[in-house]
């Protein structure tokens, strides 16, 4: 691998976690440097400054990938940080100043996350949120199979309110930097209307949209996410 070839950190979104990342990490194979970081999922600023922690530890060129609620925290990490070279949106959320995940995910119809979620008040205020583990498989991840998408139930990282709450502040860093899409029309959490709409606005240099792939497609179309961050890395190097 050069020298120069940036860095693929992953970004996972609310109601996954760092190893949903494990089949791309596999596709991608040993020609490229990964790391998936581990999202705290408490609040947009704070989720943002644990990304660039992790952008400064491995000290030199990055892309950052986003999945889900991981496209709000990678746009906030990358703004004024010289190592990011491009932004990967993968069934993620692409804000402008001020737009939170609950916002852009209610812009379009089609989102049927909200009847799925149990919250529950946390000891740092507020209250945190997961999806129900007999709703998750139908609306996170449809096309997973059901053992799988059971294993991903119990796994999953609950969000706190507040961070779905949270808007982007400052101007957004797909402005200045290239970016990439792949996103499923299948998507149960953001309607794929609000996909294409994200994508047209931050004008990327690569867009795909999968047939049938669920908001999971990370797990169940690898392949598809997988060449869609090696595009941006050919394309930055």
């Amino acid at each position: 691998m050069s020298d120069s070839q940036p860095t693929i950190v992953l970004v996972h979104g609310a109601f996954a976690e760092s190893a949903s990342w494990n089949g791309v990490i596999e596709r991608l194979g040993a020609a490229y440097n990964v790391v998936a970081a581990a999202n705290p999922l408490r609040s947009v600023a704070g989720d943002a400054s644990y990304v660039r922690d992790v952008m400064r530890g491995i000290g030199g060129p990055v892309i950052l990938v986003g999945h889900s609620y991981g496209g709000m925290v990678i746009t906030q990490a990358a703004a004024d940080e010289s190592s990011v070279r491009a932004l990967v949106y993968v069934n993620a959320l692409c804000p402008d100043t001020g737009e939170s995940a609950l916002s852009l995910s209610a812009k379009f119809p089609g989102s049927t996350l909200a009847d799925t979620l149990v919250q529950y008040p946390v000891s740092t205020g507020g209250n945190e949120v997961a999806i129900g583990q007999d709703a998750y498989h139908t609306q996170f991840a449809a096309d997973v199979p059901a053992d799988l998408a059971a294993l991903m139930a119990r796994t999953q990282r609950p969000i706190t309110e507040q961070a779905l709450n949270d808007g982007l502040s400052g101007d957004p860093a797909w402005r200045l930097l290239p970016s990439w899409f792949v996103f499923g029309d299948a998507d149960n959490n953001i309607p794929v209307a609000a996909h294409r709409f994200m994508a047209e606005r931050a004008d990327p240099r690569g867009q795909r949209e999968v047939a049938g792939g669920s908001h999971a497609m990370a797990v169940s179309r690898p392949s598809e996410v997988a060449e869609t961050i090696i595009e941006a890395v050919r394309g930055v190097s």
